[in-house]
């Protein structure tokens, strides 16, 4: 029989603790986790009754951790990462050719290149059953601490991730990010100085985005303003479709550039001056690249790369600006 005290302590009081810690909201918190707030707020006050202590107070309508909070903090995701290493040596026992490998793709990555190896990988390892998520940034990290996924695809390096330490990347590929544009006069050009992509509007990825920070942040640096975005889509084959229509500009990466090189449509391509470039990467927990499943993919994807010579291909197209 349970204690009273393992179930202020079980996994579900724990996760409803980090949710709130995460967003701070008990209205927000309840939401995500489909729970009502009168709910949510019992259970806060059960485990705050177990350890003796308030672990949140609020000032105004601000919610803030206690310092007793942020030592369950602390200790919850201490918990999480002592389960996940158990979990991850358990797995790594296993068959390489059996079982399930959960992939979290950042929403504005071009997903040819995956969806093909997919295809390939199902057809010489039917024993693994891949599945893949279009996620942000935040869902992305989120899965990650909760191990629900195995794998993030993501662009780094990411100035919003703090907690490196349970983690290690795996570099896919170098990109550049690659300026769009329809005008005749910059044409021949094969690079161009930021303050000259200033004269039209833009379309971008929305705020909060990966690239839209990396756009942002590399006009601060160059000591011009930032461009104006007349429209926001979450996908890359959107905003190269909605530049090609409205010859507005953009800024997209060169592996997306490489994937739709013949759709161009009038749209010509530029390097930044200064250059702009950042990885696409593997993000996982560190180890989890020693589970023989794992092990195997990222072994056949690095294979499938050289032998399209995606990567060649994608060197050879920043190389000509």
């Amino acid at each position: 029989m349970k204690t009273k005290q393992e179930n202020i302590f079980s996994s579900k009081t724990l996760s409803y603790f980090l949710q709130l810690a995460e967003t701070m909201s008990y209205t927000q918190a309840a939401q995500i986790l489909g729970i009502t707030q009168p709910a949510l707020t019992q259970q806060i006050k059960k485990l705050e009754r177990t350890v003796g202590a308030p672990l949140f107070y609020s000032i105004g309508k601000k919610l803030h951790l206690s310092d007793a909070g942020y030592t369950m903090l602390d200790a919850t995701h201490q918990i999480y990462e002592t389960l996940n290493r158990a979990t991850d040596e358990i797995q790594q026992s296993t068959s390489a050719t059996q079982g399930e490998i959960n992939i979290g793709l950042l929403a504005s990555i071009e997903v040819s290149v995956f969806t093909d190896f997919a295809i390939k990988y199902f057809e010489e390892n039917n024993g693994i059953k891949l599945t893949i998520h279009s996620l942000t940034r935040k869902e992305i990290w989120e899965r990650l601490e909760n191990n629900t996924i195995d794998l993030a695809v993501m662009y780094l390096p990411d100035e919003s991730i703090k907690n490196w330490k349970p983690y290690e990347s795996k570099r896919i590929l170098t990109e550049d990010l690659l300026f769009l544009h329809a005008e005749d006069k910059l044409a021949k050009r094969r690079r161009v100085k930021m303050k000259e992509t200033l004269n039209n509007k833009w379309v971008t990825y929305p705020p909060q985005y990966y690239l839209n920070d990396l756009i942002r942040e590399s006009y601060k640096n160059a000591l011009v303003d930032k461009p104006i975005s007349v429209a926001h889509f979450t996908k890359p084959a959107q905003i190269f479709n909605f530049a090609k229509e409205t010859n507005v500009y953009t800024a997209l990466p060169s592996s997306f550039v490489t994937a739709h090189n013949s759709a161009m449509n009038g749209l010509k391509t530029a390097l930044f001056e200064p250059e702009v470039k950042f990885d696409m990467s593997f993000v996982f927990w560190k180890g989890k690249d020693q589970i023989p499943r794992i092990e195997s993919f990222l072994y056949a994807f690095e294979r499938y790369l050289s032998q399209k010579d995606y990567v060649s291909r994608l060197t050879e197209i920043s190389e000509k600006y």
